[in-house]
C-alpha cells in the first residue's frame, strides 16, 4: 500500500513550477465550474502521519484556490457540547453546502486510528466503526457529496529528518507537536493500521490516496492534481445501498384502529393529564436525565393532533430545555445539504429535549407519494434511517416515535371545523384537501414504514387518536413509561 511512498520520490523544481501553473489555472477554472453547476459538493478527508507537512499542503491548496469557497475544518478532542451527542454529530454539522469544497483535519478516521493504536480499542470495535464510516460515507456520496481521502505518508528516516529540521529553527520548532516526535516510535504500527483502514474503506464513492510527502513540491503537485481530477469527474451514476444492520421488533405494530376506542370525560381527561404531565415533570428533572437526551418524534395524517399533544407534553418540561422542530418542505439551505442534515443539526445535548412536529420519515412518507425520490432511492432511505436512530440510541439519547392514528371520517369533520372556526382556520389549507385524496397512498407508505423502521432500538408506537383527549394522554403516558424504563437501566 505505501511502497511507493516510502520510497519517497521528488521533482525537480522546473518540472514543478510548470506543472504548478497549468494546476493552477485548472484548479480555479474546475472550482468555478462546480459552483456554478451546483449539484455536487467535494469533502476532502486529510489524514495520514503526523509531522509529513499535511497542513502545508492544504495551505498551498487554498493559495491555488479561491478560499472563499473552502471550508477548512480541523477536529481534535470533542468538545463538552460535542461529547453529548453521537460522534457523527459534529461532522454532519461542518458539511459543506451544494457547490463548495469541504477540507476535514481530524475526520471519522482518526479517533478510532488513535485509540486502536493505544490499544484502548477491540479489533472487535474497530470493525464496528468502519462499518458505520462505510455506511456514513455511502449516505454522503449518493445524496450529492462527493468524497476523495488523503492518506500524508513518507518514509520513516523522512519523517525523522523533516522534524528534526524544523525543531533546528526557532521559527518552525513550533510546528513540531509531540505526537510528531512519537510517530517514529511507533511508525510500523500506525503504518499498519492505516493500511488495514485504508483497505477496509477503499470504495469507489469514497477513494484513498496516498501522497508521497517528503518532498514538498510532488506533495503540492499531487495533492492538487488529485482535487482537479475530482473536481472535473462527472457524478457517480449510482451507490449501492449499505446493508441495514438493525434488529427489528419482536413487538408487532399496525395502523388499524381498535373498534370501539374510549373516550374521557372532561372531568377524567384534566384529572388524569395532570397525573402524567406530573410524572413527566419529575423525571426530566432527575439527575439520570442530565446524563441522558429525549428525541420525541411525531408522525400521522394531517389533522391528527400533532400540535395540541405537543402542547400538552411541553407543558411538563421546563422552556429552557427543550425545542419543538416544525418540518414542512426544505428550505433552499437544506436542499443544499444531504437530507438528514436538517434533523442531526437539532439533536440535543445532556438534559435536553428535542421534540418534532413530522420528522426524517417525510423521506419515506410525503417524497414518496410525491414521486419525489425513486424506489432504489426509498429502499435505501429506511436503512440510513434505522442508522440514524441506532446512533442516537448507542450514543444514550432515548428515542420515542409516535404515530396518530386517526380514520378519514375523523379527518373530514376535524377539516371542516377548522374551515368554520376562525381561530382554527389557519391550520387548513390546499395541500391538506389534496393530500386527502392520497390517503390510501399515504396509508400504504405507513404501513411499510411501520414495517421496516420497527426496531428494538427504536420501536414505533401507533396510539388511537380519534378521540384527542384519550390519544394526549396515552402520549404522556407513552412517553413516561419509556423514560421510567430508560433511566432505571
Amino acid at each position: 500500500m505505501f511502497s511507493a511512498a516510502e520510497a519517497d520520490p521528488a521533482l525537480p523544481k522546473a518540472l514543478a513550477k510548470e506543472r504548478e501553473a497549468r494546476l493552477r489555472t485548472s484548479l480555479i477554472q474546475a472550482q468555478y465550474d462546480r459552483l456554478q453547476e451546483n449539484q455536487r459538493s467535494l469533502l476532502i478527508v486529510v489524514t495520514g502521519l503526523d509531522g509529513v507537512g499535511k497542513g502545508a499542503a492544504i495551505n498551498q491548496l487554498n493559495e491555488w484556490m479561491d478560499p472563499r469557497h473552502i471550508s477548512t475544518i480541523a477536529f481534535g478532542e470533542p468538545t463538552p457540547e460535542q461529547a453529548m451527542r453521537p460522534p457523527l454529530w459534529r461532522y454532519w454539522n461542518a458539511l459543506p453546502a451544494r457547490g463548495r469544497t469541504g477540507i476535514v483535519f481530524g475526520s471519522w478516521y482518526e479517533a478510532h486510528l488513535r485509540q486502536y493504536a493505544h490499544s484502548d480499542m477491540t479489533s472487535t470495535d474497530l470493525l464496528r466503526g468502519i462499518r458505520e464510516i462505510r455506511a456514513f460515507e455511502a449516505l454522503l456520496a449518493a445524496e450529492g457529496v462527493q468524497i476523495i481521502k488523503l492518506w500524508f505518508h513518507m518514509s520513516r528516516e523522512a519523517q525523522s529528518a523533516r522534524t528534526l529540521e524544523l525543531l533546528s529553527n526557532k521559527m518552525t520548532a513550533w510546528q513540531v507537536t509531540d505526537t510528531d516526535k512519537q510517530v517514529a516510535e511507533n511508525f510500523k504500527a500506525i503504518r499498519d493500521i492505516g493500511a488495514a483502514a485504508i483497505e477496509a474503506t477503499q470504495t469507489p464513492y469514497a477513494p484513498w490516496h496516498v501522497i508521497p510527502s517528503a518532498d514538498e513540491r510532488v506533495r503540492a503537485i499531487e495533492t492538487a492534481s488529485i482535487v482537479l481530477k475530482a473536481l472535473q469527474a462527472p457524478p457517480r451514476k449510482r451507490i449501492t445501498p449499505p446493508a441495514d444492520s438493525s434488529v427489528p421488533c419482536k413487538r408487532p405494530v399496525t395502523l388499524d384502529l381498535p373498534a370501539d376506542t374510549p373516550r374521557l370525560s372532561r372531568k377524567q381527561y384534566k384529572k388524569t393529564l395532570l397525573k402524567w404531565q406530573a410524572r413527566l415533570g419529575r423525571l426530566v428533572r432527575e439527575a439520570a436525565f442530565g446524563k441522558r437526551s429525549l428525541v420525541l418524534a411525531l408522525e400521522g395524517m394531517d389533522a391528527s393532533g400533532k400540535g395540541g399533544s405537543i402542547r400538552r407534553v411541553t407543558r411538563a418540561l421546563d422552556a429552557r430545555s427543550y425545542e419543538v422542530v416544525p418540518i414542512s418542505a426544505p428550505t433552499d439551505e437544506e436542499l443544499a445539504h444531504p437530507y438528514l442534515w436538517r434533523f442531526w443539526r437539532h439533536i440535543p445535548g445532556n438534559g435536553r429535549t428535542t421534540v418534532f412536529d413530522r420528522t426524517w420519515y417525510g423521506r419515506v412518507l410525503v417524497e414518496r407519494v410525491e414521486g419525489l425520490i425513486n424506489e432504489s432511492a426509498r429502499r435505501r432511505a429506511y436503512a440510513e434511517i434505522n442508522d440514524f436512530e441506532r446512533q442516537l440510541h448507542e450514543h444514550g439519547t432515548i428515542v420515542i416515535k409516535v404515530w396518530l392514528s386517526i380514520n378519514r371520517d375523523e379527518q373530514l369533520r376535524r377539516f371542516h371545523e377548522r374551515e368554520h372556526n376562525p381561530a382554527k382556520r389557519y391550520k387548513i389549507t390546499p395541500d391538506d384537501w389534496r393530500n386527502r385524496k392520497r390517503w390510501s397512498q399515504y396509508e400504504k407508505a405507513a404501513r411499510d414504514m411501520l414495517q421496516l423502521t420497527h426496531t428494538e432500538h427504536a420501536p414505533w408506537c401507533v396510539l388511537p387518536a380519534n378521540d384527542k383527549r384519550q390519544a394526549r394522554v396515552a402520549l404522556l403516558q407513552h412517553i413516561v413509561t419509556v423514560l421510567e424504563k430508560a433511566l432505571k437501566h
